[in-house]
């Protein structure tokens, strides 16, 4: 896989041309979301990997294989902020979601040693009413047991009312599940250019 950081934004006037599938990586400030990304990539620094949960405050676009957009959004339910932070986080996060019209999916992660939390649940709900496809990553599986996996996931699929099938397990530490998740992801992107040519 070819990755290559594109420009960060903040407005829509900033975003790159909407020509190609494009594909956001959604998840809370602390649930290793760069870490998903420079594992999914298979580069060390593409995201930034920070000790501070929350220090991304841009959308980024990066290009894949020079056929479609993965979007890192900053994370969300970080405490620290100040109101006025997440206000302004809070408008640019709804101006993308509302504006981008080459949206194929968005992958939302969650911490699977967790439940999903109430900001989680929100997101997804947010999502599913937008009409916007959802692939739910569980990231961090290597700190479950192995037997008590399958488990969590059920949880997890219960919770955001996802189908399990949906539901995909990763480890950035293990470097496991993410070829699955390349599988889905190519499969929405290859849905969205047939619904394009009709």
């Amino acid at each position: 896989m070819n990755s290559e950081f594109l420009t960060s934004a903040t407005k829509e006037g900033e975003y790159p041309e909407a020509d190609r599938p494009e594909i956001v990586v959604v998840g809370r400030s602390n649930v290793g979301k760069s870490s998903f990304i420079n594992a999914f990539t298979n580069r060390k620094k593409l995201a930034y990997v920070g000790n501070t949960p929350g220090k991304t405050q841009l959308i980024n676009f990066f290009m894949i294989d020079g056929a479609w957009y993965l979007v890192d959004v900053p994370g969300y339910g970080y405490a620290k902020l100040s109101k006025a932070q997440i206000a302004k986080l809070g408008r640019m996060m709804d101006e993308y979601f509302l504006k981008r019209k080459n949206l194929t999916c968005v992958v939302q992660l969650i911490d699977a040693r967790h439940d999903p939390s109430k900001d989680d649940m929100e997101m997804v709900d947010f999502f599913k009413e937008m009409h916007i496809p959802i692939v739910a990553v569980a990231t961090k599986i290597d700190k479950i047991p192995k037997t008590k996996r399958i488990n969590h996931l059920k949880k997890i699929s219960q919770k955001l009312q996802i189908p399990l099938a949906h539901i995909f397990a990763v480890s950035s530490t293990e470097k496991i599940g993410f070829e699955q998740v390349e599988e889905e992801l190519q499969k929405r992107i290859e849905q969205a250019k047939k619904m394009d040519k009709q």
